[in-house]
């Protein structure tokens, strides 16, 4: 994955922001929100496409776009650093494919074990009960 390409195809609006920041919040545009078309990138393959599709699943509108906002800071270039690392990250773990799981063998030794425990504790109960006087 060239990140270098992923991110010149990526788009940004900065808004302005809600939360703390006194007056500092109304005048100035911090929080900023990346826009990524998934449907009309040339970077990934066809499988790769779908595989992002599955994983971004609500972030995706019906356009095939991607939205992701970042208003954590004060600082519109630092939102848009977080932003972008965050973006990359999310890719990364959506084209990651999960190892196959391999189911293992109980060992003999164990089974021989678990027999031997359950013949002693049903032995001990039985030597609990009262013999049987006919």
């Amino acid at each position: 994955m060239n990140t270098s390409h992923l991110i010149k195809e990526l788009t940004f609006k900065a808004v302005k922001s809600s939360g703390a920041g006194g007056q500092h919040v109304n005048k100035v545009a911090s929080k900023v929100e990346l826009y990524f078309n998934l449907q009309e990138t040339s970077l990934f393959t066809k499988e790769e496409k779908t595989r992002l599709y599955a994983f971004f699943g609500n972030r995706i509108n019906s356009k095939g776009i991607l939205s992701l906002s970042s208003g954590e800071s004060r600082s519109q270039f630092r939102n848009k650093a977080i932003i972008i690392q965050r973006f990359l990250t999310l890719v990364e773990e959506g084209l990651r494919e999960d190892k196959i799981r391999i189911p293992t063998k109980v060992p003999k030794s164990v089974i021989k074990k678990r027999i031997a425990t359950k013949r002693k504790t049903s032995e001990k109960k039985a030597n609990r009960r009262k013999p049987d006087i006919n």
